[in-house]
């Protein structure tokens, strides 16, 4: 499974995706606040309730560009999902970007939306990442049972996507291979303890790791020889 923006496309101003993590950043750390002055017996009584999300909705109204003005695909990770694809890989993209007005568009305008068989995005469930509903709800819409020799890998840009692989793992009960990308997700894989091997610091060090994990040395990267993963 893979992260959207800053994993399989960039912004034209990389502030921009700055801002949007910080924002992102907020709204968590505030929906934490709040979760804390709860009753946990209301909490539990009460029908859960469909995100209101003010923060992404504005963001999104405001914009003027359209996503091809706004972003640029990355050619390289492309060549990994068509690898991917011809492996017989299932794949599935987590964002905490709105898809309605912003991430289905980003899919269908560069082409990406015939790699994968699930696609969440932030207002398909109650809570983004870093908290793992999203992973999991990914992994329940892939179009199958998922099976006890079933490889998975998360690649994601940010700190929250290796927080949310691996509180995924924990709540599903299954190996769930963090595959951080750029320095800002290695911060937070070195402070998981992940191994080396899971740091990746461009694209093309990914597009490397996963031309040799279907090549003839598997023993080389993440996994010992298994069945093509779930991405």
């Amino acid at each position: 499974m893979f992260d959207l923006d800053g994993t399989l496309v960039h912004h034209v101003n990389p502030r921009v995706l700055q801002m949007l993590e910080v924002l992102d950043d907020c709204s968590h750390r505030a929906g934490r606040l709040v979760a804390r002055f709860r009753l946990a017996r209301r909490a539990a009584t009460q029908p859960q309730k469909t995100p209101k999300l003010f923060v992404h909705k504005a963001i999104h109204k405001v914009r003027r560009k359209s996503v091809e003005q706004m972003l640029v695909p990355c050619e390289t990770m492309r060549n990994v999902l068509e690898r991917l694809r011809a492996e017989g890989v299932t794949l599935g993209v987590v964002s905490n970007g709105l898809g309605r007005g912003y991430g289905h568009d980003v899919l269908e305008a560069f082409g990406l939306s015939r790699y994968f068989s699930t696609a969440v995005f932030r207002e398909d469930v109650s809570r983004g990442k870093p908290w793992p509903d999203s992973i999991c709800a990914a992994l329940s819409g892939i179009g199958r049972e998922l099976r006890r020799n079933d490889v998975i890998w998360y690649i994601g840009d940010q700190r929250k996507d290796i927080t949310a692989a691996l509180a995924a793992s924990a709540k599903l009960g299954r190996t769930i291979r963090p595959v951080a990308l750029g320095p800002r997700a290695a911060l937070g894989a070195v402070e998981a303890r992940l191994s080396p091997s899971q740091i990746m610091w461009t694209p093309a060090d990914f597009e490397r790791a996963v031309r040799t994990t279907f090549g003839e040395d598997l023993r080389h990267w993440l996994i010992d020889p298994l069945p093509a993963p779930l991405l």
